[in-house]
């Protein structure tokens, strides 16, 4: 398994990073709007990037998802 993007937070705050990822990939930020502090650490990370002002996931970012 490739190293854990999110190691260093909480359990808590890992899942919950997980879980914006998922909405990420499948659109429903309209249900579940990401917040600007998630979508700071996960495009930090590497795993989200804006695409005309719209999160997508990364390689990266759907590569942790498929894990």
């Amino acid at each position: 398994m490739a190293d854990n993007p999110f190691a260093e937070f909480s359990l808590e705050r890992a899942i919950g990073l997980r879980w914006t990822l998922r909405d990420i990939q499948a659109r429903r930020l309209g249900l579940s709007p990401i917040s600007d502090e998630d979508l700071r650490i996960l495009t930090e990370l590497g795993l989200v990037e804006l695409h005309d002002d719209e999160p997508v996931l990364t390689p990266a970012g759907a590569a942790v998802l498929s894990d």
